[in-house]
């Protein structure tokens, strides 16, 4: 493998990979395999299993990668694969299979994004995150991670997840409030 594949934009390793390029795959593998794992330990507390998905989003990917539009960013694509992968996986290993109607989809708004208060909501939000994470609903988590943890913008959530940007700022509303209130629980139970 060259230095020269290692220093190729996403777009352009996934265009190698469409004509045929293995390695390629294997550097794009490289480059999202943590972030993935990441991603999914979030959602299944069981790392056999998080190793298990991220497996199949990359055997996904691969088999699929001819479908993926040049003209798009890639990251989007493989978090989208990675969306549907983690939701099948929390299906399979839920009790309570996630709800099919979406409220938040029904109330969504326009957005507005305030950088100085995303910014000051970032770090606040991050140390919350990670205490009181797997205690909010998986839809709410989703959203969490993906703007707290992987700082993606609300566009891109919102093709990750196929909702609409206004729907992505409700559910991140939300979960800040059930965050929170996880938090406040958290603090009245332990006494801090």
């Amino acid at each position: 493998m060259t230095s020269q594949a290692h220093s190729e934009s996403d777009e352009e390793l996934a265009k190698r990979v469409q004509g045929g390029d293995h390695d390629s795959f294997g550097v794009l593998v490289e480059r999202f395999e943590k972030k993935l794992m990441r991603y999914g330990s979030k959602f299944l507390a069981d790392q056999d299993d998080v190793k298990d998905l991220v497996q199949d989003v990359f055997i996904s990917v691969y088999q699929n990668i001819r479908s993926f539009d040049l003209s798009q960013r890639f990251s989007p694509w493989i978090y989208r694969v990675a969306h549907n992968t983690f939701v099948s996986g929390i299906r399979k290993h839920s009790r309570n299979p996630l709800l099919l109607l979406d409220f938040d989809a029904l109330v969504a708004h326009v957005v507005y994004e305030d950088p100085a208060e995303a910014e000051r909501e970032q770090k606040e939000m991050r140390a919350l995150i990670e205490r009181g994470l797997e205690n909010v609903s998986p839809k709410y988590r989703e959203v969490l991670v993906l703007y707290y943890l992987e700082e993606m913008p609300y566009k891109d959530i919102a093709d990750i997840i196929q909702v609409p940007t206004g729907t992505v700022s409700v559910r991140l509303r939300r979960a800040k409030e059930a965050l929170r209130a996880v938090y406040n629980d958290m603090q009245i139970t332990y006494g801090t």
